[in-house]
């Protein structure tokens, strides 16, 4: 069973918010632990500051740490003076007088050879050190010891450091009010962690099903088209990759819709330009069959006529499925473009002659101009363009053919006298089968293929050509060719 989009982005979202909490929870956990053992460390230091205190009037008062340094009874006399004064306010017992074996009468306490502290006491003599202002051991503790794993106090005099006081840092807090504190912090983490686990589950699953959505709606869009529904279309109102995703559909949408339309016209387009001449030669045989017409010269050219005209229907429509798969027959070769346009317009001069129309050429004494192309081509494109003048220009017309010429490009231009194309049929007239007035244009023997075939033909040159309501009221067409 194929496991839906929507279970996985959820279980995607909720792992990943399941690490990041764990993550979370645990780095808390470790800097809460570590932050608030420095914070007991350093409280505890400062409960001894009346020792600190003690300590800086000792080396004041002997220009040094040397006194310390031979009598370490001296370091637990100051210890033992300094300590008391916590009692109240600092939170630690009074350090108890010490016990004095055989005390004489009189007897000073300096003179006398203290015993030992109390249990405590000894753990807390224990832990503090007297360092030097270079944080080398003199007094206390423990011996050969480094200042690093001691919370250090430091002692001045005269606005200079003369030693540091370190209290040893405790890494295990097993004071039960700090684990219950920190119990209860722990419990407060996890519960934040299972909220924000909760809320990331309810926010995963509502984001997966929003970005399913227009995922749905395309995938119904996509079986819509197809079942051949080319109307389809989707609406998605997010600007994000998902909308241009859906944007790009309705436009796939549209471009299959307009092809299944272009085919359907084509196919009926094709069909009604067969079934005239087919009309027109049925109606001609069976004329000669029932012997309403005799067998002479004209009749057998009206079939004769009529035979060429399917012939260049089928012929046309071969070189467009050519062209459309990209098998149009084309040699690119420097060809003087000049020469092959005025031998063309010497094949067509006794039907301009005949029709009434005047050509202005303006490059009939031109020098060669050499462009990327095939004479052959060049011609059927020429031939084409002046078959249209033929059939469409008023008599007495003219048709003036002129050119530009840029650094890499020739522009020809074909602009005849008239009647123009309406604007909105000008971007329609390269299409197959079309015509601007369909009865007229049959009755003068046009397909509506030879406009279609010169723009394949110019695009497989790499040209471009274009068409265009000329000043004069005719239609201007404009043609781009490469030059060598």
């Amino acid at each position: 069973m194929k496991s839906k989009l929507s279970y996985k982005i959820f279980w995607v979202f909720t792992l990943m918010s399941v690490m990041v909490v764990v993550l979370m929870v645990g780095i808390m956990r470790y800097f809460v632990t570590r932050n608030f053992t420095d914070y007991v460390n350093k409280s505890a230091l400062e409960r001894y500051s009346d020792f600190a205190d003690a300590l800086a009037a000792e080396y004041q008062q002997h220009k040094g740490w040397q006194t310390l340094k031979n009598n370490p009874q001296r370091w637990e006399q100051i210890l033992r003076s300094s300590l008391p004064l916590k009692d109240s306010n600092g939170g630690l017992p009074a350090l108890p007088p010490p016990v004095i074996e055989n005390r004489p009468p009189g007897a000073t306490p300096e003179e006398l050879t203290p015993a030992k502290f109390p249990r405590r006491m000894q753990r807390i003599a224990r832990r503090l050190v007297l360092f030097d202002a270079e944080k080398q051991p003199i007094a206390g503790g423990r011996v050969q010891v480094s200042s690093a794993g001691y919370e250090l106090q430091e002692i001045a005099v005269d606005g200079h450091t003369v030693g540091w006081l370190g209290l040893h840092k405790r890494q295990n807090l097993s004071n039960p009010l700090v684990v219950v504190f920190l119990k209860q912090q722990y419990q407060a983490f996890y519960i934040i962690g299972g909220v924000i686990l909760l809320l990331a589950a309810v926010a995963a699953f509502f984001l997966s099903e929003h970005l399913l959505a227009p995922i749905r709606k395309l995938a119904a869009g996509t079986q819509a088209l197809a079942a051949r529904r080319f109307d389809t279309r989707i609406h998605v109102e997010s600007r994000d990759e998902l909308g241009q995703l859906a944007a790009d559909f309705n436009t796939m949408a549209q471009t299959l819709e307009d092809d299944e339309h272009m085919r359907q016209q084509w196919i009926s387009d094709i069909a009604h330009e067969l079934r005239t001449p087919l009309a027109i030669l049925g109606g001609e045989v069976e004329a000669l069959k029932d012997g309403v017409r005799k067998v002479s010269r004209d009749s057998l050219d009206s079939l004769h006529a009529e035979v060429r005209h399917l012939n260049k229907i089928v012929n046309d429509l071969h070189e467009l499925s050519l062209a459309d798969a990209g098998m149009l027959s084309i040699k690119k070769e420097p060809v003087d473009c000049v020469r092959v346009l005025n031998e063309t317009l010497r094949f067509f001069k006794l039907r301009f002659d005949q029709k009434h129309i005047t050509v202005e050429n303006s490059l009939q004494n031109q020098p060669p101009i050499a462009v990327m192309g095939d004479s052959d081509r060049l011609q059927q494109i020429f031939s084409n363009l002046i078959e249209n003048t033929l059939r469409y220009t008023d008599s007495p017309g003219t048709l003036k053919i002129g050119h530009e010429r840029t650094e890499n490009q020739l522009i020809l231009f074909f602009e005849d006298s008239g009647p123009g194309v309406p604007e909105a049929a000008l971007e329609k007239l390269f299409d197959r089968l079309y015509r601007v007035d369909k009865s007229r244009s049959r009755l003068q023997g046009g397909s509506g293929l030879g406009l279609s075939i010169c723009q394949s033909i110019v695009t497989a040159l790499g040209g471009k050509i274009r068409a265009a309501n000329a000043a004069c009221g005719g239609l201007r067409i404009e043609i781009e060719f490469p030059l060598t």
